[in-house]
């Protein structure tokens, strides 16, 4: 019994199956080469996203880099996220890949638990690296594994703690004063 009013009609009518999307050139690369590095493919909002597992990442900056069709030359920024300590995995480590001969971007993600926040570090892709691993470690605490120099980069080798993990107290574990 369908009511011509009924706007839920016209919607329920309508639907058509949507067009399965086609893969960017670099996942597509990937997904030939190494399906087995691949743990989730993201797309929104134009963007898209690899996660990766850690033990594969460097190898995986390596193949973007060095895959001719691809080119990811530049390594524009690598970043660290805290996802709350009500999520496992908690952090999140960020690799921004841009191709200055292709024009493309990507981004690769890797998922860390807070009891084991390691990482094999990719300095030997990019030197660029070094400094973006130290202010991650810095400020959220993820350590990255055969780093050369990891220390901290932004706050005094004594401060306590990482200052952008969400169970950071707001001003900090000194006593606050005005004083």
């Amino acid at each position: 019994m369908s009511n011509a009013n009924d706007p839920r009609a016209d919607i329920q009518s309508s639907t058509a199956p949507e067009p399965v999307a086609t893969p960017s050139p670099p996942v597509a690369a990937l997904q030939r080469e190494h399906p087995e590095w691949i743990s989730e493919v993201i797309s929104a909002f134009g963007e898209t996203t690899i996660v990766i597992a850690r033990e594969n990442i460097v190898a995986a900056c390596a193949f973007f880099k060095s895959t001719p069709a691809l080119e990811f030359n530049f390594l524009a920024d690598l970043c660290g996220a805290d996802r709350g300590p009500e999520e496992e995995p908690r952090f999140e480590v960020n690799y921004h890949l841009f191709s200055t001969t292709k024009y493309h971007r990507l981004r690769l993600k890797v998922l860390l638990n807070e009891e084991d926040p390691h990482v094999p570090t990719v300095t030997a892709v990019w030197r660029t690296a070094n400094w973006h691993e130290r202010e991650t470690y810095d400020l959220l605490g993820v350590i990255f594994d055969g780093h050369p120099d990891l220390r901290r980069i932004l706050l005094p080798d004594d401060w306590e703690g990482h200052a952008l993990r969400k169970d950071f107290p707001l001003r900090g574990y000194e006593p606050y004063s005005l004083t």
